[in-house]
């Protein structure tokens, strides 16, 4: 009955259905990471994430064969992808340090980044009504860390930093995505990013004991999973309607973290996230509706995606 539902259900139903399970996913990523680091460095819990996923794609390369790495760019991916590692530390560093729902809430600006950085280096033409929603954004922004009346903690200012690096893989991948297809843009990704990402291991490297193991497979899993979910969601129904759906991902992340590590959020983090991503919704609208007169194939990404 179940697959006779879900066979007649509506793109736009199932891409919502695949967001909320991507939230799950994503949830549980934050968790993960938080718990690995408590026991091994960042930068170890980066390289086993990237690790498991390799290994979890691997399975999907035998089947498809070295053709879907095929590619002309890979000088820009290779950009992409040690702007993504980038990425990975401040946002991995900035969850050990915030509440699991601030940093959630302040990952929702790499979309307001990401379109400041099209106007001003992909020569975008970004209309009057999406920078006004962008000042909106990092007006939330402001609602959250509350500068002069709060201290603006290490953790906000490498999440604002990670959301930059975020922005900025978003950029990579819009130039990408004109000549090469998501799959080849993901796996060329991971199989750079694993390597890359042991080096640091030379320094830091400290073997994970006991159920360390346990939450550091977690990483690799909630992440591979998370971006199987997303790529479902986004094939479904345009990103404009399956969006607004990854706002329960901090929703998720806020009961779990009330249950694991008695965090509970503030007033002023779910206004401000709200207004952060009211506003990330209204410019995926806005972007969308610009693409459909245009030829090349584009990816409106989720901020998750790209960690």
């Amino acid at each position: 009955m179940i697959s006779k539902w879900w066979a007649t259900s509506s793109g736009a139903l199932k891409g919502a259905v695949w967001m909320v399970l991507a939230g799950v996913f994503f949830a549980g990523l934050a968790v993960t990471i938080r718990l690995s680091a408590k026991e091994v460095e960042v930068l170890e819990v980066i390289f086993f994430r990237n690790f498991f996923n390799l290994i979890l794609m691997l399975p999907w390369l035998v089947q498809t064969g070295w053709s879907s790495l095929q590619t002309k760019r890979l000088g820009l991916h290779a950009l992409r992808s040690v702007n993504g590692l980038f990425s990975m530390f401040f946002w991995f560093a900035a969850v050990t340090m915030l509440p699991l729902a601030e940093a959630t809430s302040l990952s929702f600006t790499a979309p307001l980044f990401a379109t400041v950085g099209a106007a001003l280096f992909l020569a975008e033409n970004v209309r009057l009504r999406r920078w006004l929603a962008v000042s909106v954004g990092f007006f939330g922004t402001l609602i959250i860390l509350r500068p002069g009346i709060e201290i603006v903690s290490l953790g906000a200012v490498y999440m604002l930093i990670g959301a930059v690096f975020v922005a900025i893989s978003m950029l990579y991948i819009k130039v990408l995505s004109r000549t090469d297809s998501p799959n080849t843009i993901v796996l060329i990704y991971a199989l750079f990013t694993t390597p890359v990402s042991a080096v640091p291991l030379f320094w830091v490297w400290e073997m994970p004991q006991g159920i360390t193991w346990l939450w550091l497979l977690g990483v690799g899993i909630s992440a591979t999973g998370g971006h199987l979910c997303l790529s479902r969601a986004m094939a479904s129904a345009d990103a404009s309607a399956v969006l607004p759906y990854e706002y329960v991902r901090l929703v998720f992340v806020a009961i779990i973290a009330f249950f694991l590590f008695k965090e509970v959020p503030d007033l002023w983090t779910w206004v401000g996230s709200l207004v952060i991503f009211s506003s990330g919704i209204y410019i995926a609208n806005r972007e969308s509706a610009a693409l459909k007169a245009v030829s090349y194939t584009h990816l409106t990404l989720p901020t998750i995606l790209l960690v």
